[in-house]
């Protein structure tokens, strides 16, 4: 048996141009820190939530846990009623996956043919261009305009008839603005009906803008839309992967066709089950981040920092070739953020201690 690490089978070539996905760098080992008089370090990297489980939650999942050697419920059944209820849709119209990214990529598996096309602003979220190119189809990246805004016209612009599926991700990530209603309704308007449209609103629940879309009254109106979601952010389960749809019945169909089998556990469905019977309670969490947000704009403002307006629970520093500079920067002074090299750094918006040293940072980056 030959000891090479090496092997002759064939992969697809689509591979080679699939970018890897980049996640949060970890924060630093305790020890490093203190090497260079650091004494705590906030990992602001990945959008996650900072508030611990609530405990209702956690004694759910507790229990579930006892019973992980049975496979969870493949349909979600006790899940999607639960849900179905929560919104204000049928059952036959919510689908589940492994976090909002996990029902994208089943989108775009029941949408496109090799060599289709996925229209979606850029920058935005980066697991786009991978699931995309995993499916065999292509990626047509319409630049955010000057507010890194979507630029609804350059998107309705670059649709042609091998387009397939179209994203609209509102708040952005990573530059956090929302569309408008009323822009959105005018660009569904203009684009062909039998197109598939994904609004994906993984950060709704942080949303304040009067002028931000009601996503459920446009998924109403138009039937070529589909609303995706996530219970990672607002809901605190970013590590159990639970993500849906809220789609016309015969899409629904089709994801659960696509769907990994069981891919969505047991833990999850029964935390999430609990987190929408507790979502008052979640809620106060999210006023209290999103008043933290407000917070931070407003100092950064005061020290004359230029952000976009952010919809979400990050903000964006539109530092453009001083990206790598700025994290490497924060990470000396024990904050880990999520730069994007030769864009932008997204800092996402955490407890208060973590919120004064990103106003500190910033501040100091921006006056040197």
């Amino acid at each position: 048996m030959s000891e090479s690490l090496e092997t002759p089978v064939r992969l697809r070539t689509t591979l080679d141009s699939v970018p890897g996905y980049k996640p949060g760098r970890p924060a630093a080992m305790a020890a490093e820190d203190s090497e260079r008089g650091v004494t705590s370090v906030f990992k602001i990297s990945s959008n996650e939530n900072p508030y611990p489980p609530l405990p209702s939650v956690l004694d759910i999942v507790r229990e579930a846990a006892t019973t992980m050697n049975r496979y969870p419920d493949m349909a979600s059944s006790e899940l999607t009623h639960a849900l179905a209820q929560r919104v204000g849709v049928s059952a036959d119209e919510v689908s589940f996956g492994t976090g909002s990214v996990g029902v994208l990529a089943s989108l775009i598996q029941i949408t496109c043919e090799p060599g289709d096309e996925v229209v979606y602003a850029w920058r935005s979220f980066e697991a786009y261009p991978i699931v995309v190119a995993l499916a065999g189809a292509r990626s047509v990246q319409v630049p955010l305009d000057a507010d890194a805004r979507h630029d609804l016209d350059a998107m309705a612009a670059a649709v042609t008839d091998r387009t397939r599926l179209l994203i609209v991700c509102t708040p952005n990530n990573p530059t956090g603005p929302s569309v408008r209603a009323d822009e959105l309704r005018a660009f569904l308007r203009s684009l062909p009906e039998d197109l598939l449209v994904v609004l994906d609103e993984a950060y709704l629940e942080f949303v304040v803008a009067d002028d931000a879309p009601d996503a459920l009254a446009i998924y109403r109106e138009f039937p070529n839309v589909v609303v995706l979601r996530t219970f990672s952010k607002a809901y605190g389960l970013a590590g159990l992967r639970v993500g849906y749809a809220l789609a016309r019945p015969r899409i629904t169909t089709a994801l659960r066709k696509a769907a990994t089998p069981f891919g969505v556990s047991d833990m999850a469905q029964k935390a999430a089950i609990a987190s929408i019977a507790a979502f008052d309670e979640l809620q106060e969490r999210v006023v209290s981040l999103v008043a933290e947000r407000r917070r931070v704009v407003d100092a950064l403002g005061e020290a004359g920092v230029d952000i976009p307006d952010t919809q979400a629970n990050f903000v964006w520093l539109p530092l453009g070739e001083r990206a790598l500079e700025f994290a490497a920067f924060a990470d000396e002074n024990g904050l880990v953020v999520r730069p994007f090299d030769g864009d932008g750094v997204r800092c996402t918006i955490a407890e208060v201690e973590a919120n004064d040293r990103l106003i500190d940072v910033v501040t100091r980056f921006y006056a040197g």
